[in-house]
């Protein structure tokens, strides 16, 4: 089977989690090329992504390596074969991998929990502010890098009005709320459509004011994408330089469940901040 090129960041994901079992079961790659058949090269490619693999193939090697974690094995098992020809593969030839990666992640995810402390959270935006966000980045953009940008997220957004819509659980700082993107009305109006998300049973939206007296974070945006399992679960970072970077390390998952955790302790409750975005609109 030729390799795979360019393998996305859920082929990767798969190869580094085998490769965790095997390490866990004290095995050298040669060690564990002998056990499985096959050579070096080939455990090698496979805990790179860039060997197609198949359900059956991945027990195999759970077996060789001795895992006993059933879940976790149906888990890897799902993510084999080849690349999936999902919607998001259209802009791979556009945006960059990291983000064509990111839809990837949000389209398989079994819940999404965000915070932030500048933006409106990504999969919450109208088209209108998206926009003027776009058109604010540094080095500016091309018109028709916007769109695609544009037409990307948008089609993001769509996980949350599909028919089993994965749990969507946001926490915003007020100075985001604040921020005035694209002037008065488009603030207006994604305020609105905020408040209209947040009113759908799937999406909870809550909303930390400046009077609270703690704020666990750094101010730094990120998203924790839920896995089958958790230990597949993903930390997506925000990054200043237009990419994503992506966090799967057990102790740094634990890290910034905790932080979401300790965030949700300060936030409003649910009804609460809807009560809180209410007057910042009529205060507009």
């Amino acid at each position: 089977m030729p390799p795979v090129n360019n393998p996305t960041l859920r082929q990767r994901r798969l190869g580094a989690e085998l490769r965790k079992l095997r390490e866990r079961a004290g095995l050298t790659v040669t060690q564990a090329a002998a056990h499985l058949g096959v050579n070096q090269g080939r455990v090698s490619m496979i805990e790179t992504g860039r060997s197609a693999l198949s359900a059956d193939r991945v027990r195999t090697m759970a077996s060789v390596y001795d895992c006993a974690d059933v879940d976790l094995i149906t888990a890897l098992a799902a993510m084999t074969g080849r690349r999936t020809r999902g919607w998001w593969e259209e802009y791979r030839e556009h945006l960059p991998a990291a983000l064509v990666d990111l839809a990837e992640l949000e389209h398989h995810a079994t819940g999404l929990r965000v915070a932030l402390a500048m933006h409106i959270p990504a999969l919450l935006q109208t088209t209108d502010h998206a926009r003027a966000l776009f058109r604010a980045v540094v080095p500016p953009m091309r018109p028709y890098e916007i769109e695609h940008r544009l037409a990307h997220r948008i089609r993001r957004q769509g996980i949350l009005h599909r028919d089993t819509p994965p749990p969507y659980s946001a926490i915003i700082h007020e100075s985001a709320l604040r921020m005035g993107f694209g002037g008065p009305d488009v603030a207006h109006g994604q305020l609105g459509h905020l408040l209209d998300m947040s009113e759908l049973p799937h999406v909870t939206v809550r909303v930390i004011p400046f009077g609270a007296e703690r704020y666990p974070s750094t101010g730094q945006s990120f998203d924790y994408i839920k896995g089958a399992v958790p230990q597949l679960d993903t930390v997506q970072l925000d990054t200043h330089h237009g990419g994503c970077g992506f966090l799967d390390a057990e102790a740094q998952l634990s890290k910034y469940r905790a932080v979401l955790d300790r965030m949700e302790s300060c936030a409003l409750g649910t009804d609460a901040s809807r009560d809180f975005i209410r007057k910042l609109m009529r205060d507009m």
